[in-house]
């Protein structure tokens, strides 16, 4: 039994132990940027070791030099409650559950159909959680630290600067990080400089970035970005 609760409280001690520097590596991210996320250092490993080399490309942008377009196109096709949420949008995610089952519901009266689309209602605090600090694995206990992170980044960080540690390290495809990087391979100019639908375009591709840029022509891509366009001035803004 004593050796149970020994390691019952080891346990629990480096449980604690793991939150604390989260809480540190978060508080020190209102004012130093983040040089790498935990998805961008997994990103890089797995090009070395396919490639043997490095394919790159991120530059970190001020908020204030990120045009209003980009962020509210981000805002409206990634989190459209971002300035009022803590966090988590249960609507967001209630909303994304009933498409699920009943997209897998018409697949299902349909055996030969494409396997339906599953949508996720993940904010965008949610994300960054995921993307800076975890890696790549899918479980209960990984997705239950999502929260807790989430948690405390809205706790710990501004809307502000949760939204712009997000846009200068979010993925826009292979070895592109960062509203900058984005702008300047697509489009040849800077976030500053941004248009509206080149705005939208790029917020379009940020569920599959990679798939994307490989098919920048889709029709789906296109029907998207002007749906997004027409929604942008609704956007709030931190």
């Amino acid at each position: 039994m004593r050796a149970l609760l020994r390691w019952i409280a080891l346990v629990l001690l480096a449980f604690a132990g793991l939150q604390l520097f989260f809480v540190t590596r978060i508080a020190a991210m209102a004012v130093l940027a983040p040089e790498s996320t935990s998805f961008q250092r997994s990103e890089a490993w797995a090009q070395l070791r396919q490639d043997g080399g490095l394919r790159w490309r991120q530059q970190w942008l001020p908020y204030a030099q990120i045009s209003d377009n980009r962020k509210r196109a981000v805002v409206t096709s990634e989190d459209d409650n971002f300035v009022n949420h803590d966090g988590v949008d249960w609507d967001a995610i209630e909303r994304a559950w009933e498409r699920n089952a009943k997209a897998e519901a018409q697949a299902a009266s349909r055996p030969a159909a494409r396997a339906p689309r599953i949508r996720g209602g993940s904010t965008i605090t949610q994300q960054l959680a995921k993307n800076l600090l975890l890696s790549g694995e899918r479980n209960y206990v990984r997705k239950g630290q999502e929260f807790v992170l989430t948690l405390l980044l809205e706790q710990l960080l501004s809307k502000r600067r949760i939204l712009e540690i997000y846009l200068n390290s979010v993925e826009w495809g292979r070895g592109i990080f960062g509203a900058e990087a984005a702008a300047q391979h697509y489009f040849k100019k800077s976030a500053r400089q941004l248009t509206a639908p080149e705005a939208a375009r790029l917020a379009v591709m940020l569920p599959a970035p990679k798939r994307f840029e490989k098919t920048p022509n889709s029709a789906y891509l296109a029907g998207r970005t002007r749906t997004i366009v027409a929604r942008m001035g609704n956007a709030e803004l931190p």
